[in-house]
C-alpha cells in the first residue's frame, strides 16, 4: 500500500468502522484503496464494507502469499484464474487409525483429503443466484485476467533497498489456481498435499474470502500474489521475514502495470 499510496492523486481520506479508505486517481483510474486485513473474515468484511459505502465496478487485490508450486520462486508474482476456500473442511471422525470417514448425510466431501481434514464447498448465494449453491472455486474477471496476459513482460525486482536481493530475477505468472484459508502455512507435507490436491500456484488467507464476496455482489475481481515464502518449502527458517518487501512491491508494480494497460 506504500508504494501504491506514493503514486496516489487527489487522495482523500475515509474512515468507516475504524477502517482508513483512500480514493483518488491511480494510473489515470479512479480508485478507492484500503488494506484488507489479515485472513478470511477481515477481507470479506472490508470488502463488502467498500462495496456498500462506494461506487466500486471492478475489485482489484494485491498482496503477498506463500509458495506451493515447486516450479515458482520467491518474488515471483501470480495471477490464478481462480481462487477456492481450501481450509473449509469437514474435521472427519477416526473410524480406526488412521482412516476417516464423513457423516453418510454429508454428500460434499469428494476432495482427496490431509488426515482428518477434508476439503468441501461452501454455500454461496448472490443476485444471479439467489438461491443457495455450494462452489469451490471462484473464478477470476476473464477480462480482466486477459489485461494481465499482456503485460507479462513487467520488470520485477530481486532486491530491496537494504538491500536484501534473490538469486534469481522473478516472473510474472498468469492462470492457474490459488487458495486461501485462515491458516499461515509454513510445513512442507501440507504444501505438497495442496498442491496435489488443488494444482495451486499460491496460497493465502483472504483472497477466496474476497472473491466470494465479489462474486455474491456480481463485481469482477481479480488478485495479483507475490511469492513471499514457499509455505514450509524452503530450507531452514520461514523466509517472509527476508523478503516480505520485495514481494509485496513486485506485485505492487504488476497492479500499477495493469492499470496502465486496462484501457
Amino acid at each position: 500500500l506504500g508504494l501504491l499510496s506514493a503514486r496516489l492523486e487527489q487522495p482523500r481520506k475515509h474512515s468507516v468502522n475504524g477502517v482508513e479508505f483512500t480514493t483518488g486517481v491511480l494510473q489515470g483510474k479512479p480508485v478507492v484503496m484500503f488494506l484488507s486485513g489479515i485472513s478470511m473474515t477481515n477481507a470479506a468484511m472490508n470488502t463488502q464494507l467498500v462495496l456498500d459505502r462506494f461506487k466500486v465496478t471492478h475489485v482489484v487485490f494485491s498482496g503477498i502469499a506463500g509458495g506451493v508450486n515447486p516450479s515458482l520462486n520467491i518474488g515471483d508474482v501470480t495471477v490464478a484464474q481462480r481462487w477456492g476456500q481450501y481450509l473449509e473442511v469437514l474435521a472427519a471422525r477416526e473410524t480406526e487409525p488412521g482412516r476417516y470417514k464423513a457423516p453418510v448425510w454429508m454428500d460434499d466431501v469428494k476432495l482427496p483429503h490431509f488426515g482428518m481434514l477434508h476439503p468441501r464447498p461452501v454455500e454461496v448465494r448472490s443476485a444471479g443466484q439467489p438461491r443457495a449453491e455450494k462452489k469451490f472455486w471462484f473464478e477470476v474477471d476473464p477480462a480482466l485476467l486477459a489485461i494481465a496476459g499482456r503485460i507479462q513482460q513487467v520488470p520485477l525486482e530481486r532486491c530491496d533497498s537494504a538491500p536484501k536481493c534473490l538469486s534469481h530475477t522473478p516472473k510474472l505468472v498468469v492462470g492457474g489456481n490459488g487458495v486461501s484459508g485462515p491458516a499461515f502455512v509454513d510445513n512442507k507435507a501440507f504444501r505438497e498435499y495442496t498442491f496435489r490436491t488443488f494444482e495451486a500456484n499460491v496460497l493465502d488467507m483472504e483472497t477466496a474470502a474476497t472473491a466470494m464476496v465479489a462474486y455474491s455482489n456480481g463485481v469482477p475481481y481479480i488478485a495479483f500474489r507475490s511469492l513471499s515464502d514457499l509455505a514450509g518449502g524452503g530450507e531452514g527458517e520461514n523466509e517472509i521475514g527476508t523478503f516480505f518487501k520485495i514481494a509485496a512491491d513486485n506485485s505492487a508494480k504488476v497492479l500499477l502495470a495493469f492499470l496502465a494497460a486496462w484501457k
